[in-house]
């Protein structure tokens, strides 16, 4: 090659190694812009703009809020404490855990029952009070966990990906920011839930601006409950937002390796009481994989399945209806049986 020639071909290189770096450089601005966007907005046209649906790295811009979440607990050593706000923590608790368990998993994930399409808006704002994202996102992963369960394909397998990425790195990934929207084409048809879908954010600050606004009434109208709107928020909001955050990701991180295993499912799904306290319910989950659609978890009357006593009074009070049972030849008579009801 002659001199002239080189130098051309090194100039080139030069030239597309210094556009390579420049976009790059600016495709950095923009990706961290559309995290902080998806905050507010995680629309599908953001999430397309802004993630990747295959990228296994964790999205730092995009888990600020979560990481906020977890510090502010840390502001009960300033704001104190008094019986009531640990009241309406556990309160919180329990309603969102509910709210998780009866209507995000058992009726958006697995449509175990049915109800109005008014009811199941009002589930969908519930659920999301929770902070776990909007009801087509949650719904879309766990159907992909069950179509996948503990094979490589699934997200959140301990036995794939080990304890921490299975309890909550999968989602913080951005890949877990994207749902595949083809497992959900059933509710897809609501516009009301993909709006609701799409600001999931919005449930939540407003929830939180009503712990904060419930503390100062209490502290104006019944100041001996020695409470207040910083004390309210640190508590009601986000310490129960935290506790039910680590209570559901047991059910992904635990209850595939701390058990019993009553049916052969195919995957290491075992049945937990001490989970199924915790979660209302949730624990008793090799019966749920080995039959999923039954609306209650806890096949026989030892194992306590909270959320299906509350859903049995939702069911008597008329707001659902057409509960799916666990036939009793599934329960009992089933090959893939390892064992017996104990």
């Amino acid at each position: 090659m002659s001199g002239s020639r080189l130098c051309a071909t090194r100039a080139s290189e030069a030239m597309t190694d210094s556009a390579t770096r420049a976009a790059n450089g600016a495709s950095r601005p923009r990706d961290a812009a559309h995290s902080l966007l998806r905050w507010i907005d995680s629309g599908e046209a953001t999430a397309a703009r802004g993630g990747n649906a295959s990228d296994e790295r964790i999205d730092l811009a995009r888990i600020l809020p979560f990481v906020g979440m977890h510090f502010a607990c840390l502001f009960a050593f300033v704001v104190g404490m008094s019986p009531i706000a640990i009241l309406v923590a556990v309160i919180a608790y329990l309603v969102r855990m509910f709210a998780i368990t009866g209507f995000y998993h058992r009726y958006f994930s697995h449509r175990s029952f049915k109800t109005s399409r008014a009811g199941q808006f009002v589930f969908g704002v519930l659920g999301a009070a929770a902070v776990q994202r909007g009801p087509l996102w949650w719904a879309a992963h766990h159907r992909h966990h069950h179509a996948w369960s503990d094979r490589k394909e699934d997200a959140h397998s301990p036995i794939q990906h080990g304890f921490l990425r299975s309890h909550m790195g999968w989602f913080l990934s951005k890949r877990g920011f994207v749902p595949d929207l083809k497992r959900v084409r059933d509710l897809l048809q609501f516009p009301e839930l993909r709006w609701l879908d799409r600001f999931d954010i919005l449930v939540p600050v407003l929830l939180a601006l009503g712990m904060f606004g419930l503390g100062v009434l209490l502290e104006n109208v019944a100041p001996h409950l020695e409470a207040n709107g910083w004390q309210m928020l640190i508590w009601g909001f986000f310490i129960s937002t935290v506790a039910c955050y680590h209570g559901t990701y047991t059910i992904n991180s635990l209850s595939h390796v701390f058990g019993r295993q009553r049916y052969r499912t195919g995957d290491s799904s075992r049945n937990n009481w001490m989970l199924a306290l915790v979660t209302l319910g949730e624990g008793w989950h090799n019966n749920h994989h080995h039959y999923p659609s039954a609306v209650r978890q806890g096949f026989y009357w030892w194992e306590v399945d909270i959320t299906f006593y509350l859903l049995k009074l939702l069911s008597w009070l008329g707001i659902i209806w057409d509960l799916k049972p666990v036939p009793v030849a599934a329960r009992d008579r089933s090959p893939r049986r390892i064992h017996g009801p104990r």
